[in-house]
């Protein structure tokens, strides 16, 4: 008899935040599901790819990244990030989603253990059981999501490997603080254990908020390591170029993984991005402030709406809470959003690894247009917390399928 996919594979879904565009684009639903802007990136970084190409960046580039970009990211990591390196501690990767599971591949080896903070994003805990380690969750306190010390002490032990850290937060906007990161630095130097920290969202920051990276606290040095990207900053989620920091014997293994999962960044591209990192401060400016509006809108129709909402302090994200909508499963609420009010979002389920936690909550994202914007608010009017469709009890619903046709 054939045998079948390995017990590893199986052991995660397929991405539900895809699958909600893929809903979307069924139903013609405006597309809150999906982190990813519905405008064009700077006309500069446009024109600097287009330029790479013509003058024949066409071809692969060192694996790990080429040498203008590493530079140009080094400058960046020190004056933003107040983490000194250099080139040689630095691997472009093809987006933060290749990063991280580089990282964690580089790393992590069998009994291994990783914890990580949830609700999360959905690729962390796939990424730990491809990597063959154990995960060990903590849930951010609610309503402010904060890191309760005694719970995450708790998750340490003699077989941490590492912790994964998000800030600003995916899915719920929430922005750490340095007191918080000391905690993770103090509990992963008693440990001997590493932060591996996904940082993609840390320019776009509301209210005062400040982006703290774990690896400028002192200690963190030699056990951190450090990955973005340009997606998001940029609004360049389609071109795929991240970037992982970390100490030179950490980057030596990261760039051998590396090599064997994508060979290279798209050459061309990594040009346009260390253009884009000579961009002006007014351009993070306009960019933090263009998400502002964007967030007071969403966040005000929401509540109109009947959902519970968390003010996201970072990030593109409002999480919601769903008590008051009258449904209690959060995959049928996906489907009637987006089937009958035609407005997309993600099923909180799929930020746990226990889904039955995250039935009463969901993720919008207000990365689009105002217009984009101001179209999901009026259809979302349509929605009526006192008439839902009928809901069940259950804790695992079926997966949403996409109809014939």
């Amino acid at each position: 008899m054939r045998k079948g996919p390995s017990t590893r594979a199986a052991g995660f879904t397929e991405s539900v935040i895809r699958e909600m565009t893929r809903l979307c684009q069924t139903y013609g639903a405006v597309n809150l599901a999906q982190g990813f802007p519905d405008f064009d990136p700077p006309t500069a970084i446009k024109r600097a790819a287009a330029t790479a190409i013509s003058k024949g960046y066409n071809q692969y580039s060192t694996t790990y990244g080429t040498i203008g970009l590493r530079k140009a990211i080094a400058r960046k990591m020190r004056a933003y990030n107040h983490i000194d390196c250099d080139m040689d501690e630095i691997t472009v990767t093809c987006g933060t989603t290749e990063g991280m599971i580089a990282s964690e591949l580089a790393l992590l080896d069998p009994g291994d253990e990783v914890v990580i903070f949830e609700p999360f994003y959905e690729n962390y805990g796939p990424d730990a059981i491809l990597s063959g380690a154990k995960c060990r969750y903590v849930k951010l306190r609610e309503p402010d999501f904060r890191i309760e010390e005694e719970t995450l002490k708790r998750a340490f032990n003699h077989k941490t490997k590492a912790i994964i850290v998000n800030t600003p937060h995916n899915p719920t906007g929430r922005v750490l603080t340095s007191q918080e990161l000391g905690l993770v630095r103090d509990l992963c130097q008693d440990y001997d254990s590493y932060a591996i920290t996904d940082e993609i969202y840390e320019y776009i920051l509301y209210d005062g908020h400040q982006h703290v990276s774990i690896g400028s606290l002192r200690g963190m040095e030699d056990r951190t390591i450090t990955i973005s990207g340009f997606s998001k900053t940029y609004s360049v989620t389609g071109w795929r170029v991240g970037y992982v920091v970390a100490p030179k014997p950490i980057t030596s293994a990261i760039r051998k993984v590396h090599d064997f999962l994508t060979v290279c960044a798209p050459t061309p591209l990594q040009e346009a991005c260390t253009a884009a990192l000579q961009l002006p401060e007014s351009y993070y400016d306009r960019l933090r402030e263009n998400y502002r509006a964007g967030r007071e809108m969403l966040v005000e129709s929401l509540t109109s709406a009947g959902f519970g909402v968390f003010k996201p302090e970072g990030a593109y994200y409002v999480w919601t809470r769903t008590n008051s909508t009258g449904f209690k499963d959060d995959r049928k609420l996906a489907l009637h959003l987006i089937s009958k009010v035609g407005v997309g979002g993600v099923p909180g389920s799929s930020f746990f690894h226990n889904p039955s936690q995250g039935r009463l909550r969901f993720r919008f994202s207000f990365s689009k247009k105002p217009k984009t914007i101001r179209r999901a608010i009026k259809r979302l009017k349509k929605f009526s917390p006192r008439h839902p469709v009928a809901h069940t009890n259950r804790c695992i619903s079926p997966r949403l399928s996409v109809p014939a046709g």
